[in-house]
């Protein structure tokens, strides 16, 4: 039995499914007692909390092929978890369903130097991926700033990016085969060992699913050379517009970095208080370049970047003397998100993504709504994809203010697709942008995606009410949004 921490209620587990559960799993896999749920009641969106009917911690798939089969003949919701470092409450517990957690599914199956790829399972840490294959001369290249926790399973649920993702691609590029486990307990393989797979392409389709449609218990992921050379250049700018332009005139001059970041003052000022990487205390923004490639190509591609970022405004560049110096620019932009917690007892990270070139009429938007909101935003985020995270800073202890932010964020997520964009750039949309997914898809596309979940989930017991908003929903945020008359900004170009 559990509580809602939102609504006090209490579920209880149907007694047969229950004993039929402590037949399956040892004691220590079956948490049901309301003090050690609490550690479950939310993911990194922390603002919604409830605990779930059962946690269950499964170390086998075929104990998660048992428990599916269980669920489904009783009809109780899945809500499959990772490492609960997700942003947009894509594990959030209901206290109707049972959590999967699978952290105990932490194992490096195969190393395959020659083919370039590892078979893993879904609870192995991002960063662990490239830990086992380094003696090999290969990494893992998509790297989200969480990658020190966040496992290679949430990874895929939500197709996690990364400051590489710019020259590598997100997770949907970067993994060949996954092994699923339905709602109905059956076992399904989609992809396959070689670069190509016959039938529909639905490794794009799981990637992002948000646990919708399947529990994945099996990747195989794609490994990279190590680059033979790695350069890190620091732009400082008095103007965070100019900073933005300044990525579009990079990637048109043909140069494409394996990494390009950018901060505003307030995450500079945080990040350089908690990490001490010799940021610039007085820009305005900076912007954070990795190129990597061979030496001799290098050489020329730094001396042309470092007059192109001059030319854009840049107040200084700076050029990491050698791989401590790197590796401490980067600690910087890892640790900004935790950082902007000394700015503010909390703050509410979002994600978006937007076509580059309109980079400084967003950031212009996110300033005007702050001043509007009288909320202070601190900028992160992948400059060279467009993937926003601006982070607003409040304090849910004065009263409204967290309802307040919540519709600031909205705003912001709504001036990407005003831009062009879309509301999630990897965090996903679980409940935090269920609302915007009525802005961005008309009610036939959201039509074709239940039909989607429909035959994956006929009985939508896969992590039900998230990512995916119903028609009705819809129709009730459509009459709200012309009570509140929000209307576009004036500077961004129409598509």
């Amino acid at each position: 039995m559990s509580e809602n921490s939102l609504t006090g209620s209490t579920i209880q587990a149907p007694a047969q499914l229950l004993a039929a559960l402590r037949q399956l799993l040892p004691a220590d896999a079956i948490v049901d007692q309301p003090e050690d749920l609490y550690p479950y009641e939310c993911d990194g969106l922390s603002a919604y909390r409830a605990l779930p009917m059962l946690v269950l911690l499964p170390d086998s798939v075929d104990q998660i092929k048992q428990i599916m089969r269980l669920c489904h003949q009783h009809q109780v919701p899945v809500i499959a978890r990772g490492a609960g470092t997700g942003l947009s409450g894509g594990a959030l517990p209901s206290p109707d369903a049972i959590l999967l957690s699978l952290a105990r599914l932490n194992s490096i199956l195969a190393i395959d130097p020659l083919n370039r790829t590892a078979r893993v399972q879904p609870g192995v840490r991002n960063l662990a991926i490239s830990e086992a294959v380094s003696q090999y001369g290969l990494y893992y290249a998509p790297d989200p700033s969480s990658q020190i926790a966040c496992t290679i399973g949430g990874n895929v649920a939500e197709n996690s990016g990364g400051v590489h993702c710019l020259k590598y691609g997100l997770t949907v590029h970067n993994i060949q085969q996954l092994t699923l486990i339905t709602a109905a307990g059956e076992e399904l393989t989609i992809g396959g060992r070689g670069l190509d797979a016959p039938g529909y392409d639905l490794l794009a389709l799981l990637t992002g699913s948000e646990g919708m449609l399947g529990i994945i218990v099996d990747i195989t992921v794609k490994l990279l050379p190590k680059p033979e050379d790695i350069r890190v250049l620091l732009a400082s700018f008095d103007s965070i517009t100019a900073c933005g332009a300044s990525v579009s005139q990079i990637i048109a001059a043909g140069i494409i970095p394996a990494g390009l970041e950018m901060m505003d003052q307030l995450a500079i000022e945080a990040a350089e208080a908690f990490v001490h990487a010799g940021y610039p205390a007085d820009a305005a923004a900076l912007l954070l370049c990795e190129l990597d490639g061979t030496t001799s190509e290098l050489d020329q591609q730094v001396e042309q970047l470092h007059q192109l970022l001059m030319q854009a405004g840049a107040t200084e560049v700076r050029i990491a003397k050698n791989s401590q110096e790197r590796e401490l620019f980067w600690k910087g932009r890892k640790a900004a998100f935790p950082a902007v917690g000394r700015l503010s007892p909390d703050y509410y990270c979002m994600d978006g993504t937007i076509p580059r070139h309109q980079l400084p009429a967003v950031l212009q938007g996110i300033s005007d709504l702050s001043r509007e909101y009288d909320l202070a935003v601190a900028n992160v985020f992948h400059a060279g994809d467009g993937n926003l995270h601006p982070l607003i800073l409040y304090d849910a202890n004065n009263p409204g203010e967290l309802e307040r932010t919540e519709e600031m964020g909205g705003r912001i997520l709504e001036l990407c697709i005003e831009a062009g964009g879309t509301i999630t750039g990897e965090h996903g949309v679980g409940i935090e942008k269920i609302n915007q997914m009525c802005v961005q898809f008309n009610e036939h596309e959201l039509t074709q995606f239940h039909a989607i979940k429909s035959a994956f989930d006929p009985h939508g017991l896969l992590n039900p009410g998230k990512a995916v908003p119903t028609l009705h929903r819809c129709a009730e945020f459509g009459a709200m949004h012309v009570h509140h008359g929000h209307t576009p900004h004036p500077e961004l170009e129409r598509f």
